[in-house]
């Protein structure tokens, strides 16, 4: 018997909108533990991935890496490894260790490809990091903002990051005007950790902000896989990543979640179909964090 790759999360919000037999059908056949050729040639192309890690405390946190084209390769079909170096000012790194569980996503904004992949930190040392692959599969390209991307080499001196509890007037206004954003979260399932990254993006101005700095961010119609609410129905609990593309900032935020499954409340946003809000525990922003360089918006 085929063992499905969902967890009790995953399974309860595909049971909620009718798709639980289906994605019994389809998740054993797209969700692999390995990379595939495609996916083993698509990652060295890519100047900077996104990565989900979990602190000591249990807090989730999503992060930025980058690196010139080739700094992400795959030595063999089980391991993505990662030319990078420690970031002590990045909150993520304590979740970066030998052994932990980490999330990951590449995604090529500029043509819209994304793949996600989750598994195990087998090896960090003075190379950077190699992941083991526990689950790897593509996303569909909906709701990504086209801009191209490219790692700069250029030098450049990053300020200290500046730490809080609630969102200040930069953060706010940075995330309430973003079309980009990063999720990382996770479960426990059959005393194992999955920790999963993903993207969220809308027109610009799709998060909204309260004046006690809880957000909130709706969720689209997607590949009903519910990978991130399933996590959060499990474990309400996630982390945010949303870079400046001007700027090269990077503002992080974790924190707790609720979820909005059935309220009048989702119609307000126009085309969601269930909603997510995150109330923030500890909020960093990282000037200059990114050695990027981020193209104009193509609105085609």
């Amino acid at each position: 018997m085929e063992t499905l790759p969902w967890h009790r999360g995953e399974i309860a919000l595909q049971q909620a909108v009718g798709s639980a037999a289906r994605m019994a059908e389809i998740g054993p056949r797209v969700i692999r533990d390995r990379l595939i050729e495609q996916h083993a040639l698509f990652y060295p192309l890519l100047p900077f991935v996104v990565l989900g890690a979990v602190d000591r405390t249990g807090a989730p946190w999503a992060t930025l890496r980058a690196g010139p084209p080739g700094f992400l390769h795959v030595p063999d079909p089980l391991h993505l490894a990662i030319a990078t170096q420690p970031e002590p000012d990045d909150p993520a790194e304590a979740g970066l260790h030998d052994g932990a569980p980490v999330g990951l996503l590449g995604i090529e904004l500029e043509t819209r490809r994304r793949n996600r992949l989750n598994g195990t930190v087998e090896r960090r040392g003075e190379g950077g990091l190699r992941i083991a692959v526990e689950q790897s599969f593509g996303n569909c390209p909906r709701y990504i903002s086209p801009r191209p991307a490219a790692f700069s080499d250029a030098a450049r001196s990053a300020p200290a990051p500046t730490v809080s509890d609630r969102l200040d007037a930069g953060a706010r206004a940075l995330l309430a005007a973003t079309d980009t954003l990063f999720v990382a979260s996770y479960a426990e399932a059959s005393g194992h950790r999955q920790v999963d990254v993903s993207h969220r993006g809308g027109p610009a101005g799709f998060v909204r902000i309260a004046d006690d700095s809880t957000f909130t961010v709706p969720d689209y119609a997607g590949n009903r896989f519910f990978n991130t609410l399933g996590n959060l129905l499990a474990n309400p609990r996630a982390g945010i990543a949303v870079p400046d593309f001007s700027t090269g900032d990077l503002l992080q935020v974790t924190g707790r979640t609720e979820l909005v499954l059935d309220s009048p409340e989702i119609a307000t946003f126009e085309g969601a179909e269930r909603l997510w809000r995150l109330i923030p525990e500890r909020v960093v922003f990282r000037p200059r964090a990114l050695p990027l360089r981020f193209g104009e918006t193509d609105s085609d």
